[in-house]
């Protein structure tokens, strides 16, 4: 389910769900929530690396979920809206899509191996993305690129997404956890309090957007759950067929 090891001062978390291509459940949310509390909990730890291993990082929510699961302190998937006081860097191979996109828009810094992608499918399921990608995918990406992922559900490769900033750096596959961790120890090398002062200011900074986006996500998300879009594209994906839509009065 989840897999935690420590590399020195840097904390990998690993979600280990690949038969289901890392799909969060109300299991694997909790998992991720109380290792993150460990993170922040532990003064040993001075960075975490969240990932998924060498196949897939995740596909978001688990469908079989009613809704994206969360926590109290984490918020969707127990680190959607955590207010954090360490860093958090995602090491990305394979891919990155709706929910899984929007966990590395959560964290702070990306690595990503050359077949990684990053896409927001969720209008192919008839829903909207609910979790920070309706706001953060445009503060990360251009505004036009963003829009592009959100009403196309088509993905970009690591490259795209490097030259676009969302991606620190680049890595041959299967080696983008190590690179993470040589990232997250050159920041342990700092001042912890001025590490988690800077956190927290960034943080402070962006609230404004962020409460603004959390509300117009929230009247989003309820206009396409009230739409019969939402069980047919669920339906249709599990049926493994092409969704027939009925919504906006189509008959």
């Amino acid at each position: 389910m989840l897999l935690t090891t420590v590399r020195d001062s840097v904390l990998i978390i690993t979600m280990d769900r690949v038969a289901k291509r890392n799909a969060v459940d109300k299991a694997l949310a909790a998992a991720i929530d109380a290792a993150l509390a460990r993170l922040d909990d532990d003064p040993d730890l001075r960075v975490g690396v969240l990932t998924g291993g060498t196949t897939v990082f995740s596909a978001g929510t688990d469908l079989h979920e009613p809704t994206s699961p969360a926590t109290p302190d984490g918020g969707e998937y127990g680190v959607i809206r955590r207010a954090r006081r360490k860093p958090l860097i995602a090491a990305v191979e394979g891919f990155a899509l709706g929910g899984g996109f929007e966990i590395v828009l959560a964290c702070d810094l990306v690595v990503a191996g050359r077949s990684a992608r990053f896409g927001l499918p969720e209008v192919a399921r008839g829903v909207i993305a609910s979790c920070g990608a309706l706001f953060r995918a445009h503060e990360r990406l251009s505004p036009t690129v963003a829009m592009e992922l959100l009403l196309t559900g088509d993905s970009i490769d690591a490259a795209r997404a490097h030259a676009l900033g969302l991606v620190n750096s680049v890595v041959e596959d299967g080696s983008a956890v190590d690179t993470a961790v040589a990232l997250g120890l050159r920041i342990a090398r700092h001042s912890p309090a001025a590490i988690a002062a800077t956190l927290r200011g960034a943080r402070e900074a962006r609230d404004a957007l962020e409460d603004s986006g959390w509300s117009a996500t929230g009247r989003a998300a309820a206009e396409a759950a009230a739409s019969p879009d939402r069980a047919e594209g669920i339906a249709a994906f599990f049926e493994r067929r092409a969704p027939r839509w009925k919504g906006l009065g189509r008959s």
